[in-house]
């Protein structure tokens, strides 16, 4: 039930080391992997979840050291939490911005490429949203949680604007 303090420290920077390179991980998987999940996803979230305990804990399998991988998985996160809440920067280098998909009715093909969204993705979206043609569609945009934001041309008044903040994606090839 103990374990000797170097393994535990062992245990704890194990542990830290395999947080962050999960977070940049799937940070570089783009947006897109974060929204709804399906059966894929899942699969592949248990599969990282099991190969990445014994990296955590290494041969200690004592209860002390599972608590103490918990423990610092839990004080990392709000630690990154607090960070993000703090820090807009380090919100938008964590999680990224908004990104533009249709505008004004026309579907951005080079942005959802980019931002890996097949067009029957980009219309179930819109079915969900209650919208049936792409042309009533003022602005549809992928949110930095992966989901998918519609706003309708009836839903705006002249003159206001859907957000300051979303932009289309630079034209680098």
């Amino acid at each position: 039930m103990t374990a000797p303090w170097h393994t535990l420290l062992d245990v704890a920077l194990r542990t830290t080391i395999v947080y962050f390179a999960l977070l940049v991980g799937l940070r570089l998987t783009g947006t897109r992997q974060l929204g709804q999940m399906s059966t894929f996803d899942l699969v592949l979230l248990l599969i990282i979840a099991n190969a990445v305990q014994n990296a955590m804990v290494g041969p200690d399998t004592s209860l002390v050291g599972g608590l103490v991988a918990a423990g610092i998985l839990i004080g990392w996160h709000r630690v990154v939490d607090w960070w993000r809440l703090r820090s807009r920067g380090f919100a938008k280098l964590l999680a990224g911005e908004g990104i533009m998909l249709i505008h004004h009715g026309r579907v951005l093909d080079t942005h959802c490429a980019r931002a890996g969204i097949r067009r029957e993705e980009l219309l179930q979206a819109l079915r969900e949203h209650g919208v049936a043609d792409i042309g009533d569609v003022l602005l549809a945009v992928l949110e930095p949680d992966g989901s998918i934001s519609v706003i309708r041309n009836d839903d705006m008044k002249p003159g206001d604007r859907p957000h300051h903040r979303i932009r289309a994606l630079s034209r680098r090839p």
